[in-house]
């Protein structure tokens, strides 16, 4: 499996792809101004479901806010769920 960060301006789009086809993608908004990142919109495909992808996408999100000293607000509501059940994200997550 393989991430590739497509961003373009102040957004972007994380997919996640297989050797032939993409299992997912995230859809992001960056603020520098205010050091945030909010992910707007996590969507796996139907074949990949149930197989954690989509944890995937968000872990990688992380690491990207990371990288660049961002918060991250989870605007989707599966990204809010996800990161609500990691410990390792106080530091990084803006709940409201």
């Amino acid at each position: 499996m393989k991430f590739e960060n497509n961003k373009s301006g102040n957004g972007g789009v994380l997919t996640l792809n297989n050797e032939s086809k993409e299992i997912g993608r995230l859809t992001y908004t960056i603020f520098p101004e205010d050091n945030r990142l909010i992910i707007s919109f996590v969507l796996v495909h139907p074949e990949f479901e149930g197989g954690g992808m989509g944890k995937y996408l968000v872990e990688e999100a992380i690491r990207f806010a990371r990288e660049n000293n961002w918060k991250v607000y989870p605007h989707c509501s599966y990204a809010r769920s996800v990161m609500m059940r990691m410990n390792d994200v106080e530091d990084i997550f803006l709940k409201n």
